[in-house]
């Protein structure tokens, strides 16, 4: 086989690797990057190590991934390959204080690369007359239960309770989720996972007092009966408040039971 090897280009205490394009075996290639990474980073000081390459690349993507790399970006439709098709273009990098070996190195690494779902934490507040919060977003037509994204490493329950004190400025303490929904992708975004609590029904003087608190984001606030909630919510987001009004609880996808 022909001789194989990387290019280690630096800026201050930054490094890119590169390699040429050419037909080289996973094993090889695994053995040149990984004494090129541990070179680099401790013999140039580097603090982080960065790789470019096309997402079709499986071997190298691999190779990368056993030597510590972490998935860091996805450049869309960024380089064009040998047939002038487009290909994504993936950032890998790894850092120098990056655990690379043992159970902390694989897991952070798989970590980077498995796939993610987005969670969302909403609630259902009734008032004394039967009717549903909702909101009016800023972002698009249809209305919404309060509530919002999940953090990273932050748990539904206590998500959905941030986000309502953001939102209508509510103090709550949710127990068990109601309804764990399956969301399919919609509307440009991907699929995730919705928790919805029950809040109950407020008192007159409460229900009556809500107001939107987080202007960013929120128009207003409005008390719909439940037979207006299609002309207000996604046929999805109704079906769902439906169900639970009924005192269903459980786990659904799109919106229907299990």
């Amino acid at each position: 086989m022909s001789e194989f090897s990387v290019q280690i280009e630096i800026a201050g205490d930054v490094g890119m690797l590169r390699w040429k394009e050419q037909r080289v075996d996973a094993e090889t290639l695994e053995k040149a990057v990984s004494l090129a990474a541990d070179d680099a980073i401790i013999a140039h000081d580097l603090r982080r190590l960065q790789v470019d390459l096309p997402a079709n690349d499986i071997i190298a993507r691999h190779a990368l991934q056993r030597c510590g790399f972490r998935l860091e970006g996805r450049l869309r439709s960024a380089q064009r390959v040998a047939n002038d098709d487009l290909v994504d273009v993936l950032i890998y990098a790894r850092l120098a204080l990056d655990p690379v070996y043992g159970p902390h190195g694989f897991s952070g690494v798989m970590d980077s690369v498995l796939p993610m779902k987005r969670m969302i934490g909403h609630a259902v507040f009734r008032d004394p007359r039967g009717r549903v919060l909702l909101t009016e977003t800023r972002y698009k037509e249809d209305w919404e239960l309060p509530g919002g994204i999940v953090e990273a490493g932050e748990s539904p329950r206590i998500g959905a309770e941030r986000e309502v004190l953001e939102e209508i400025g509510l103090a709550v303490t949710f127990g068990n989720a109601a309804l764990i929904d399956w969301m399919p992708p919609y509307l440009g975004w991907s699929d995730a996972i919705e928790f919805i609590f029950d809040g109950g029904t407020l008192d007159e003087d409460v229900a009556s007092g809500i107001v939107a608190t987080d202007p960013r984001e929120l128009v207003a606030v409005h008390w719909v009966a439940p037979e207006d909630l299609d002309e207000r919510v996604t046929e999805l987001s109704a079906r769902r408040i439906r169900l639970l009004l009924t005192g269903w609880t459980g786990m659904t996808e799109d919106g229907h039971p299990l």
